[in-house]
């Protein structure tokens, strides 16, 4: 007995199995590879679909078990490897523990909200204490995307998880340096002998971001022309730096750099032995890693903390400074549009508009 008859015969002799599996309390099962194709009496048996190799049984199917063929079969495919490793992240650290054993017809609103109200009040397993809005939404995201999913394709009766109510976020203010602190950071660089800490000096007067700096190469600069090139970005990763697109379309972009900045990135360019600006040992350099350095630079300069995305704030204020214009400044930037960026820049520009009516007013 060979081929397809064989094959036939092991479906048929495996029945048997399957009813046992069923009403003895199995909820899943996966079959070997060859049985796939050959059970097709197994979704009239059981009032269920069969998905890749996974098959549900009387539609008792876990949580945690649609969560992993979610992210493997919908998201992998069709995001970025920096969606897909937060979104997995946020599965293994916030939500298999606590909603993993549970059968996805038991993911009721009710439920779904005293667990997002239970991540508000004690949401980090590292410190104990309250998880921030901005990831409790994450969180949010992660089960409304993965149940709507499950509820399209039949294997949940109801699609619950739209009626969550997502906590509001704060408004998170602009943090940029001062100019006698940029001032400072920029002697500390140019006297410096690690060229890795020239990218800072770069993000300073073009905004770029961390993950744009890291991935930056020396052909993306036409040094001539004076002119960078956003066409890539990065993020770390367990298997160590990934090297992606950029953030959104609108981040790609060209940014002309002021002449000044040219003789300093030749001069970097001469020494370096490696492709990346940034780089050390001739290889490019972690962000957590550049983050670090830009903490120890701070700390020894007896600059009070901030990030490393202050140094783009910092940029967009100065540029507003000197009058810059918002459409302009938004497209160096990378936002989608000018709204963008006068929303996040209010304050500054307020500012500014104060000491042009100064100005003003001392025709009086």
């Amino acid at each position: 007995m060979r081929g397809a008859a064989l094959l036939n015969y092991k479906a048929h002799t495996l029945q048997p199995f399957v009813i046992f599996l069923h009403f003895f309390g199995l909820k899943w099962w996966r079959p070997k590879k060859h049985f796939q194709g050959h059970l097709s009496f197994y979704p009239r048996l059981c009032g269920r679909r069969s998905f890749g190799n996974l098959f549900v049984l009387g539609g008792l199917m876990k949580y945690i078990d649609w969560l992993h063929s979610w992210l493997e079969n919908y998201v992998r495919p069709s995001v970025k490897v920096r969606t897909y490793e937060r979104y997995k992240l946020i599965v293994e650290q916030h939500i298999k523990d606590r909603l993993g054993d549970m059968e996805l017809d038991d993911l009721s609103p009710l439920v779904l909200q005293a667990f997002i109200t239970e991540l508000l009040q004690n949401g980090n397993k590292r410190t104990g204490m309250s998880l921030s809005a901005n990831s409790v939404n994450a969180v949010i995201s992660v089960i409304q995307s993965s149940l709507k999913a499950a509820h399209m394709l039949g294997l949940a009766k109801e699609y619950t998880a739209d009626k969550l109510k997502r906590p509001k976020l704060k408004e998170k203010p602009v943090e940029c340096f001062t100019f006698t602190e940029q001032k400072q950071i920029e002697a500390a660089v140019l006297s410096s002998k690690k060229n890795k800490l020239y990218g800072i000096l770069l993000c300073l007067y073009s905004g770029l971001r961390i993950g744009e700096l890291i991935a930056l190469q020396w052909s993306d600069i036409d040094l001539a022309k004076g002119i960078l090139a956003v066409s890539k970005s990065c993020h770390d990763s367990r298997d160590g730096l990934v090297i992606d697109e950029p953030k959104t379309a609108s981040s790609r972009r060209a940014i002309p750099l002021p002449k000044q900045l040219l003789p300093i990135l030749k001069r970097i360019k001469k020494k370096s032995d490696s492709p990346f600006v940034v780089s050390a040992n001739g290889k490019p350099v972690s962000v957590r890693s550049y983050q670090r350095s830009f903490e120890l630079l701070l700390k020894r300069l007896h600059i009070p903390h901030k990030g490393f995305h202050s140094l783009r704030h910092t940029f967009a204020t100065r540029a507003l400074e000197c009058g810059m214009d918002v459409k302009t400044l938004s497209e160096i930037l990378g936002h989608k549009n000018p709204t963008v960026t006068l929303n996040r820049y209010a304050h500054s520009l307020m500012e500014h508009k104060q000491d042009m009516m100064n100005k003003l007013g001392k025709l009086l």
